[in-house]
């Protein structure tokens, strides 16, 4: 009998075994590099299943899947000073988001965010990505958020405004997995 556990399970070690081959806005397909593509992993035990684990140093995320096992993914993290880190909770989940810049970025870069104060529209140029997941702390808006990301290339280094960014495949994926309610912890 197949059970639950076993097609989950069938189904992400398919998908491991894909390299990730973009074409995410770029003239020519885009591969991630091996050591960002998604793999199962060991983890220390303390962490609960569901639970999301950001590594920003390493450009790790890690969705635990059961004890001691977790899918790790490479992201692309906030900038010096604009990094988030501490604990939040998903509280909101949208696919094909729209998007602003907070006030703070419009302020820090105006010739770069000034032109899009009235929002972008959800779709594959929108610089959310294919999904967002939006962090709470206390049942505040954050403004971080775990999304897609319309730079592929961007994954593994520190070049966003805060955010956690993902490879649009991965982040469908990982949206599909986690429920509004899941704790992340940024490291």
């Amino acid at each position: 009998m197949i059970t639950r556990r076993f097609a989950i399970g069938g189904a992400t070690a398919a998908f491991l075994t894909i390299p990730t081959i973009l074409r995410a806005h770029t003239k020519e397909p885009f591969v991630l590099a091996e050591e960002f593509q998604p793999r199962e992993v060991r983890v220390r035990e303390q962490h609960a299943p569901g639970q999301i684990l950001v590594m920003p140093r390493q450009f790790f995320l890690y969705h635990i899947i059961e004890r001691e096992r977790a899918i790790r993914y490479g992201v692309g993290v906030g900038r010096a000073g604009l990094e988030f880190t501490g604990s939040a909770i998903i509280e909101r989940k949208a696919e094909w988001p729209s998007w602003r810049p907070t006030n703070a970025m419009i302020k820090r870069d105006p010739d770069r965010y000034a032109k899009f104060a009235d929002g972008v529209p959800g779709g594959p140029n929108n610089p959310l990505g294919a999904r967002a997941l939006y962090l709470y702390k206390d049942g505040v808006d954050t403004y971080f958020r775990i999304h897609g990301t319309t730079e592929p290339w961007t994954i593994g280094s520190s070049v966003s405004n805060g955010c956690i960014r993902m490879v649009n495949d991965h982040v469908i994926q990982l949206y599909e997995q986690v429920a509004v309610g899941t704790l992340v912890t940024v490291v």
